[in-house]
């Protein structure tokens, strides 16, 4: 049977059927995006694709095509018939898409007026039939026009870079205009962008650039945002709007148009070689969603998921490029490159928040690697709650299959699964008394991998339930009798671990085989499928791009879905910003929670967590390194409900060094608490290995407070308590 993926980038797509019976099920986590800032729904840096420059596209061309009616009228009937989400188009559904397009073409809502979201939208009781009959000449009539609002501030704000500005007068700039009023005429956004270009000027002069540099690099931001837009072709206002459409619906499924998809099928073929992160477009900024371990930006230590791109540089000493504003697809061609190349990035951290200290890192790229993601162990000896214990991790980063070695019938392939068995044989003859499994950060992988993975810590049993648009639920289980490990097991996991990393840890809590610890994972529990719509065209010979469609449903056995409000630890680390921010709890028009019925299987003793949070708790308070992080989490928290800016430089300057001092004498308290001399990550002469070390301790933090529950809970149970099952051959 062919394996069910649900894959991170880059994807393994199976069949292009939409039946659940035949198509290769895909599961990703990687949150909506602006799609008229990223043509590509999401850029894995790594392949090197060539992105072709582009030239300027004249007005008179933007107009909607035959061929792009044509693909309306197959996705219209596509989604009726195989969207796990009944569908309908009516009034309120062309309503919330025209909403929708004007939100993603501006999302800080900086270029359209009042005016013009009242006029198209007082006409939206007609899209519905319009797009019923493939007529699109609306979502081409609204871009027109935000082309000609975009020449109007951009050319405003290069006017405003021939003057001054006042630091000194109290003002301030609300920098997220995501749910501001729209702009009622060219006076509000004037006043709008007097503040915008001095708030980019007062960020460029508090990273020490000299004012000639400033006004010279905003130069070319404004010029770079008009210059882009004038690139966008009728493909591309096209893929704009159909996104937005699909997002009205839900918002996994979207639209490759038939460029993308030939980018997309090039980028399957190469290497993956590059620094190792995947990003998103946020407003006009590039976010670093999440690094890929194994990867450049992973092991240097100095790049984290939520940090912001400004900045690229080719070389040891190429000119430093402002990106921002740039569209995600021209970032990407930017970073990729050859492997051992190097390349410059300038980041802004997300905890510097706007306006923040910005640092360079240099990164050598490199082709990413299986055994590079591959799972590896440590043993923590003696938590200072048992000091005679030992407590194995087990990091596994990635649920990871060589499906090429596998179809060429290799024998040793390399697997999660085959890598964590060897692991804990390894561990048991090493007499560890507890075992935990890391999953911070896994964003999932093979399904095969995660349903095999919880038989080695089950005896036999349903591992997760797929239910389909139709109702059908298959069951993925376990088959082999006996376990690899039968001692006491903990699962540890962040709001980062997703998809199959939620299927394992909901298994290990369903069975009660273990305790699940830390903060409530990402909730993506919907399955993809990628459908060729020249299929449902035969014979035209027109090239109508790609649907990816959501058509299933992950359930655990218990019945619950991990959609939306993925795993709920048993002692849940409360380490901050809100977990509803982040993940599938933050997307509009995510598919909700829902419940199926159980699946039968036969439950552990359970384990008494009461006591074990108790304790827990109690040594938190007093622990520097949690300390550490939830300062952290405050800071984070702070920023990320931050609206507005000061644009008093005093102001910036000493909210800026708080935040930077508050985050540093915790660390330092931390780490010389430990016996370790801080490094500065800041310092032009850093020593990268004991940055990386530093790191390390760091993420062990929370795995060391793991290891003390577990701890306990091997204290509090006898033998005759603890589970029962046969080791495996």
């Amino acid at each position: 049977m062919a394996d069910k993926t649900m894959t991170r980038f880059p994807f393994r797509f199976g069949s292009a059927d939409p039946s659940p019976t035949k198509a290769r099920r895909l599961h990703t986590r990687a949150p909506r995006l602006p799609v008229v800032l990223a043509v590509a729904l999401t850029a894995t840096l790594g392949a090197g694709v060539a992105i072709a420059e582009f030239t300027l596209v004249g007005l008179s061309e933007l107009f909607p095509s035959d061929r792009q009616s044509k693909t309306t009228l197959v996705i219209n009937k596509v989604l009726e018939r195989f969207h796990y989400r009944n569908f309908r188009l009516d009034d309120e559904f062309a309503q919330q898409t025209l909403l929708n397009y004007f939100e993603d073409l501006d999302p800080n809502r900086s270029f359209f007026h009042a005016r013009d979201i009242e006029r198209f939208t007082r006409g939206a009781n007609r899209l519905d039939n319009d797009l019923d009959a493939g007529k699109l000449d609306v979502a081409f009539d609204i871009f027109r026009v935000y082309r000609m609002r975009v020449d109007t501030r951009v050319d405003y704000a290069l006017s405003l870079l021939e003057g001054r500005f006042d630091f000194d007068r109290d003002e301030t700039y609300r920098f997220d205009r995501e749910d501001a009023e729209w702009a009622k005429g060219d006076t509000e956004l004037d006043a709008i962008w007097r503040q915008r270009v001095k708030y980019d000027y007062l960020t460029l002069k508090l990273a020490e650039e000299p004012d000639e540099e400033i006004r010279k690099q905003l130069r070319q931001r404004y010029e770079g945002i008009a210059r882009r837009i004038h690139q966008f072709t009728a493909d591309d206002v096209y893929q704009a709007f159909v996104n937005a459409y699909t997002r009205t619906l839900e918002p996994h499924t979207s639209y490759m148009s038939p460029s993308t998809s030939e980018n997309f099928d090039i980028s399957m073929r190469l290497k993956l070689e590059g620094i190792g992160a995947v990003l998103r477009s946020e407003n006009e900024y590039t976010v670093i969603q999440r690094t890929i371990p194994g990867g450049p930006a992973r092991q240097s230590g100095q790049v984290q998921g939520g940090d912001r791109i400004i900045g690229v540089a080719q070389g040891n000493d190429g000119e430093m490029l402002d990106i921002v504003g740039w569209r995600l697809q021209d970032v990407v061609d930017k970073i990729r490159g050859a492997k051992g190349s190097v390349v410059r990035l300038e980041i802004l951290p997300k905890a510097s928040g706007s306006g923040g200290r910005t640092r360079e890192v240099s990164l050598v790229r490199n082709e990413i690697q299986l055994e590079d993601q591959a799972a590896k162990s440590y043993v923590i000896d003696g938590p200072d709650n048992a000091p005679s214990m030992r407590i194995g991790v087990i990091e596994v980063p990635a649920f990871y299959r060589d499906f090429r070695a596998e179809s060429e019938g290799s024998r040793d392939f390399t697997s999660t699964t085959r890598d964590v068995s060897r692991l804990v044989d390894e561990l048991k003859r090493d007499g560890i008394d507890g075992l935990v499994i890391d999953l911070r950060g896994n964003g999932g992988g093979s399904l095969t991998e995660a349903t095999l993975l919880t038989g080695l810590f089950i005896d036999q049993g349903p591992v997760v339930q797929v239910k389909d648009a139709l109702g059908k639920v298959d069951v993925e289980a376990d088959t082999d009798r006996g376990v690899a490990y039968s001692g006491p097991l903990a699962v540890l996991v962040d709001r980062n671990s997703a998809s199959a990393s939620e299927i394992f840890a909901g298994a290990i809590q369903d069975y009660g085989r273990g305790v699940i610890i830390g903060e409530p994972t990402f909730g993506k529990g919907t399955v993809q499928t990628l459908i060729d719509l020249d299929r449902y065209m035969p014979g035209d010979g027109s090239d109508l791009g790609r649907l990816r469609l959501t058509m299933a449903e992950f359930f655990r056995v218990s019945g619950g879905s991990t959609q939306l409000k993925g795993i709920e630890p048993d002692i849940h680390f409360d380490l901050g910003p809100d977990p509803d921010d982040h993940g599938e709890r933050s997307l509009e028009n995510a598919l909700p929670w829902d419940r199926i019925r159980p699946a039968r299987y036969n439950r552990y003793t359970p384990v008494d967590v009461e006591q074990l949070r108790v304790r827990s708790a109690q040594r938190i308070r007093k622990d520097d390194g949690f300390r550490m992080l939830m300062s952290r989490g405050r800071i984070l928290d702070e920023i990320s409900n931050q609206q507005e800016a000061s644009l008093r430089e005093s102001e910036r300057r000493r909210e800026s060094e708080r935040r930077d001092r508050i985050l540093k004498e915790e660390r330092d308290r931390f780490l010389t608490a430990r016996g370790i001399e801080p490094v500065d990550e800041d310092a032009d002469d850093v020593d990268e290995d004991a940055l990386e070390r530093q790191q390390e301790v760091i993420d062990r933090i929370q795995a060391e407070e793991a290891a003390r529950i577990l701890a306990d809970l091997v204290a509090m149970q006898d033998s005759s308590q603890r589970p029962r099952a046969a080791m495996r051959d």
